[in-house]
């Protein structure tokens, strides 16, 4: 051992030399075990300070430094990923250099987080650690990241989307539960109509919505995107008696923005009211982005409106829609020659059946939902 752990009173201290001159210090700690992991980091920092090489910090220490460099320009929602999981998800890493995190550390600490997480949730988790040891090794504070642990297999579950044979009707109920508090209502229709983030609806300007071309520009987004956004004529016919020339399209009634998650209990109220599944300001975008697949805009075209890098992200937003390999059957069975049950062969199912309400979903963007 290149350092010596010995008590003052209750608390474990550390001493050590480097270079000639003696190091001594305390580590705060009553119990040995964790004065220990203590004792080792300062010895080996002020070893590597003294070659005149990058110390190396703990995950716990890594977490703040990423949080430094990267709270100003990442999102909100980036970044509070990153602060929960420094704050409450490091358990016995926390202290832990992390070119010392190896296979068995991680595999132990995602046990501890699985206790009270789901294994989708646990894949997050091990997203943003190897989300902080690769800016670690981008920045050649270590050379590699040392641990190979692979994501937890998830069954898939179908996810809600809004039916377009509700939309009116749950709109409706959004509105009855605001009142006339308009922010939620905004909000919602926004996200329904050019599907936008729930943090992309709190930094909306009026002033970035084109009326004469009818598109709208997010200014701030997740990704820094500004690709312009089609906005749909029911919307231009919702937020036209509201129009202003600048500020904040979305905000209390003060005039300072909305807080994170400020949608949530209106919506979750409007799916009880009218029988809608577990519809989130996340599946309002997922809804967007299924019907427009649904009405055969290219995948490419909804990556760009979502403002997503790769198309793989966007197609995880798509739900199947089922009825559709039922109309390729009846389609199928009818160039086959076999009867339906009605008597009828050789004719495709008519338009104004098309699944899913996806007649009503067409009209619901020229129809105005004030």
């Amino acid at each position: 051992m290149s350092y010596h752990l010995f008590r003052v009173g209750k608390v474990w201290h550390y001493r050590f030399q480097i270079d000639g001159k003696r190091v001594q210090r305390s580590t705060g700690e009553t119990l040995r075990h964790r004065a220990e992991p203590i004792a080792a980091r300062a010895h080996r920092n002020a070893t590597l300070w003294s070659r005149g090489e990058q110390s190396i910090p703990t995950l716990r220490e890594l977490v703040a430094q990423w949080l430094t460099v990267h709270t100003p320009t990442a999102s909100r929602s980036h970044a509070a990923i990153v602060e929960v999981f420094g704050r409450l998800h490091l358990y016995q890493l926390g202290n832990v250099m992390i070119d010392e995190l190896t296979t068995d550390m991680v595999e132990e600490a995602r046990k501890e987080y699985l206790k009270d997480h789901a294994p989708a949730s646990a894949n997050q988790w091990l997203k943003v650690l190897r989300l902080l040891c690769s800016w670690a090794v981008r920045r050649e504070v270590i050379p590699a990241v040392r641990f190979h642990v692979r994501a937890l297999t998830v069954q898939k579950k179908p996810r809600a989307i809004l039916p377009t044979s509700l939309a009116q009707q749950w709109l409706a109920a959004v509105d009855e539960h605001e009142g006339d508090r308009p922010a939620v209502r905004i909000a919602v229709r926004l996200m329904l109509g050019c599907g936008l983030r729930e943090i992309e609806t709190i930094t909306a300007r009026w002033e970035w919505l084109d009326w004469e071309r009818r598109v709208y520009v997010p200014g701030e987004t997740k990704g820094r995107e500004a690709d312009p956004i089609p906005v749909p004529e029911w919307l231009i016919d919702y937020l036209q008696p509201l129009r202003r020339t600048s500020g904040l399209i979305v905000m209390r009634p003060n005039g300072k923005p909305c807080p994170s998650g400020f949608t949530r209990n209106a919506m979750l109220a409007a799916n009880q009211s009218v029988g809608a599944g577990h519809v989130t300001a996340h599946r309002l975008r997922g809804t967007f982005a299924t019907l427009m697949s649904e009405m055969g805009a290219p995948i490419q075209s909804i990556q760009r409106a979502m403002r997503h890098k790769s198309p793989l992200t966007t197609m995880a937003y798509l739900e199947v829609n089922m009825d559709f390999v039922t109309q390729a059957q009846q389609r199928i069975a009818d160039k086959m020659g076999f009867a339906t049950q009605s008597g009828l062969s050789g004719n495709p199912v008519a338009s104004d059946t098309a699944p899913n309400g996806m007649q009503q979903g067409a009209s619901l963007y020229h129809e105005s939902s004030r």
